[in-house]
This record gives structure tokens, C-alpha cells and sequence, in this order.
């Protein structure tokens, strides 16, 4: 049962993830426990869910005081199987999701959770667990040692090796946290190398001399530099073999771990260059990859200017210039995805919201068209088009496809819910308030917090 991200979920799941993460910054947590809870059921390797829950319980938790914790305290060094228990994993989850609900600062439960997650092979969520332990008790050794050894499970060796240094800062004779430091330092490096897993590496090395030296090396040489010391000996590669495509993956890659996407936007575009690269659709992928990346950092810069100068004209302009290119790139990579691939629906899908929100909503209203032929986008579709055609005032259509969605949708989640507001939305833009409130009061009956319902009631009953 391997861990999955958002991007994986059913699309309704999605949706409520995004909700649940606006609730959280609206003060909502019983809404997101609800949510993420929800989710964990179906998908319990998600691990972005499991944090976003953890920080709701946390914040739920805060002032209440931490009893289920101190009834627990003497349960901390309960046996935490690092292997693996004999233990029903699925069980052991729901035991320690049932004790993290009640106090999240339950040390017990989290090392609970590790070994339920480690037996359900979810090698980030274990590391995720004994992180929290972490927290909770940051001078526990045996605790930092396990997860260093997780992080190296979970193929996160930079992860590890900040564990290492930080048991070694307190005692640097620690032969276990040194033994932990080389492993970790020679998986980064095997890693950046990119040797693959079914060679070792002192397979890969002329004897053990070299193995050695590369274990002392990678441990006291910094991130930064063993990067640079990759892009160094890529760049070599590059110049004796010019038509080998993994060398300018190397070059590129360098580069963005060192933060410097213009370079790294450059190799990739000289590899695409290259014979073999005209065709590389990964490649293909970077290059938008990096374009937006660089794009999208003038906008954050743009965005911190502004809020470092409140009221200055000049960068608000910058930013607005910058937002504008963003959206424009964006909109033009869409058109051309979808040019090549027409039978993406799901890429139509996300051009017509784009074109949709540059105001060109006759092409926008062509791709939903043409996307809600797919059921996996089809309501996203039908709410597009419904959207497109109100602005356009197009009203009577965009209740129709609304009408349609509704249909459509089962239970009362909050994609029904949009669906729903929507409706009621282009209602009172018809002047049919009452029918328009009628829908209200359905979203109201459910959940009070949605948007503005509760304003619209109070207002529609005060009148």
C-alpha cells in the first residue's frame, strides 16, 4: 500500500483537501479534523492530509493542557519495532489516529503510529511520527536515532544526516549517530550520482580505498558544495561525451538544487536540443517547469516588495506586470498542451479556466465543452461552462448547467455545495430570489460556515 500524494486522490477528495486547508486558515478545525479524517479513512498513506491534520489538531489541542499525554507519559518507552510488529498495522493506525484525536501530544501514540505506518509500508509517514516525537522530546537519543534510520528509508538522506550532526553536536563520540552520518552521507552521494539500485555503489567504485575516501568526504563536505563539486564533474561529462543526454540532466539538475533556475532552464533547452532530446517529453516538462519557476519567483520577489512598501506605485505596477506574465505563460503552455494532446480532457479542462479568467470566455466555453465528455472532469466541466455563461449574463444557461451538475452529484460534499452556491448565486442575478434562496438553505441546512450563506439567511429573515 504505497503513500500517495493529493494530486492522487479522487478529485472530490481533492476538492475537500483545498477546502479543509482554507478552513485552517480560517480558524475551521473542526472542519478540517473532519475533513482530513475523512480522507485518512480511504487513503491513509496521504501524508500531506496527515499533516494538514496534525496542525489542526495541535491548534485544537492548544490551551486545552495535554492530558491524554501525561496519562500516557510512562508509556513512552512502550516497544516501538522498528522492523515491524506482529501487530495487525491497520489496527495499531486506527489506535493511535482514535489516541492522536484526544491529545496529539500522545508520545505513545505517535510511536504507535510509526510502527502501524512502517508495517503498512508508508516509509515517510514513520518518519513523519517519530519527527513529531521529536518535538516532543528532542533530547531523546534513541528516538533521533530511529528516525535518522527512517529518513534513510524513506530516501531522504539530507534528512538523516541533520540528524546525525545534531546527536553528534551533543556527544561526538556517539558511534552509533557516526555510523548513521556515513550511511546517510553515502546514499546522498549514490543518490546526486545517480547510480542505480541494482548495482552498489563499492560495485561501482575501482576498491574499498575509493569507498572510504568517498565516505569521509561526503561527511564533512556541505550540501552546497558536494552539489557544486556534481555540477563540476557533469559539466566534464558534458564536454567529452556532448550527444549524452543524462549529462545535461545532470548539468540542469545541479542547478536548480543550487537555486539557479536560469542555468538550469538553459541546459535543459541544450538538451533539447540535442537529436535525442527533440522528442524527450520529460525534458519537455522541465523546460515549462523552470520557465514558470523563474516567472513565478519575480512574482513572490514583486509580492515582498510590495508588502515591504505599502502604497508604492511603482512596485504594486511590477507586481501586477509580473502576475500578468505568470498568467500569460501559463494560458500559452496550456494552448499548446492541448494542441498536441487534444484528447487530454483534463488539460481542456484547466485551459478553459484559464481562458476563462483572461476574458476569453467564447474559447473558454469551447474546451468545457469539450471537457465534460470526460467523467473524470465532467461536473468541473458543467460549473466552467455555468461560469462562462454568467459572464456573459447568459443567466438561464448557467442555471441549466448547474441544474445538470446537481443532478449529477451524490451526497452533499463541498463540490456539491460550489455547485449549489453557484446555482443560487445565478439566481438572484436573475432576480429570483426566492428560488435562489431555496438553494441557500440547502448548503445552510449542512454546513452554516460555507462562503456567505449564513449572512444571506440572516439577511433574507431579517427582511
Amino acid at each position: 500500500m504505497p503513500e500517495v500524494p493529493v494530486a492522487s486522490l479522487d478529485p472530490r477528495h481533492q476538492k475537500l483537501i483545498d477546502n479543509a486547508r482554507i478552513a485552517l486558515d480560517r480558524g475551521q478545525l473542526d472542519y478540517v479534523l473532519e475533513v482530513t479524517a475523512q480522507v485518512l479513512k480511504v487513503q491513509p498513506g496521504c501524508l500531506p492530509v496527515r499533516r494538514l491534520q496534525r496542525v489542526a489538531q495541535l491548534r485544537s489541542s492548544k490551551g486545552k493542557g495535554g492530558f491524554m499525554s501525561r496519562v500516557s507519559s510512562g508509556l513512552s518507552a512502550a516497544p516501538f519495532m522498528f522492523g515491524g510488529g506482529k501487530k495487525d498495522p491497520a489496527k495499531q493506525l486506527e489506535t493511535a489516529e482514535t489516541l492522536l484525536a484526544k491529545d496529539p501530544a500522545n508520545v505513545a501514540a505517535l510511536k504507535m503510529l510509526a510502527e502501524a505506518a512502517q508495517g503498512l509500508g508508508f516509509p515517510e509517514t514513520v518518519a513523519f511520527a517519530l519527527d513529531a516525537v521529536r518535538e516532543l522530546e528532542p533530547e531523546n537519543r534513541a528516538n533521533l536515532l530511529a528516525l535518522g534510520e527512517a529518513w534513510l528509508a524513506a530516501g531522504k538522506p539530507a534528512d538523516a544526516l541533520k540528524i546525525a550532526d545534531e546527536i553528534l553536536a551533543a556527544k561526538p563520540t556517539d558511534a552509533e549517530a557516526q555510523s548513521l552520518m556515513r550511511k546517510a552521507s553515502v546514499a546522498q552521494t549514490v543518490t546526486k550520482v545517480g547510480w542505480g539500485a541494482e548495482t552498489s555503489y563499492r560495485d561501482k567504485l575501482r576498491d574499498e580505498k575509493q569507498t572510504v575516501s568517498l565516505e569521509q568526504e561526503a561527511k564533512i563536505v556541505t550540501a552546497d558544495v558536494m552539489t557544486q563539486r556534481l555540477l563540476d564533474e557533469a559539466l566534464a561529462r558534458v564536454a567529452k561525451e556532448p550527444l549524452n543526454l543524462n549529462h545535461y540532466r545532470s548539468v540542469a539538475q545541479a542547478y536548480r538544487q543550487l537555486g539557479n533556475f536560469e542555468e538550469a532552464l538553459v541546459w535543459v533547452r541544450k538538451a533539447r536540443a540535442q537529436p535525442a532530446g527533440k522528442t524527450d517529453a520529460t525534458l519537455e516538462k522541465q523546460e515549462t517547469e523552470l520557465a514558470a519557476a523563474i516567472i513565478d519567483r519575480r512574482v513572490h520577489e514583486a509580492e515582498a516588495a510590495v508588502a515591504a512598501a505599502a502604497g508604492d506605485a511603482a512596485a504594486q505596477a511590477k507586481l501586477a506586470a509580473a502576475r500578468a506574465e505568470l498568467a500569460a505563460f501559463k494560458l500559452t503552455e496550456a494552448k499548446s498542451y492541448v494542441e498536441r494532446y487534444p484528447n487530454d480532457f483534463a488539460a481542456r479542462q484547466n485551459l478553459g479556466g484559464l481562458l476563462l479568467d483572461a476574458g476569453q470566455v467564447d474559447a473558454a466555453i469551447g474546451q468545457f465543452q469539450q471537457a465534460q465528455k470526460s467523467p473524470q472532469v465532467r461536473i468541473a466541466a458543467l460549473v466552467g461552462l455555468a461560469r462562462a455563461f454568467k459572464a456573459k449574463k447568459l443567466f438561464d444557461l448557467a442555471v441549466s448547467q448547474l441544474n445538470t451538475a446537481k443532478a449529477e452529484l451524490g451526497g452533499m460534499d463541498d463540490t456539491k455545495k460550489d455547485v449549489i452556491y453557484e446555482l443560487g448565486t445565478c439566481l438572484e442575478l436573475m432576480g429570483r430570489r426566492d428560488a435562489a434562496i431555496e438553494e441557500f438553505k440547502v448548503i445552510y441546512s449542512e454546513d452554516i460556515g460555507f462562503r456567505d450563506v449564513a449572512e444571506k439567511i440572516n439577511a433574507f429573515y431579517a427582511r
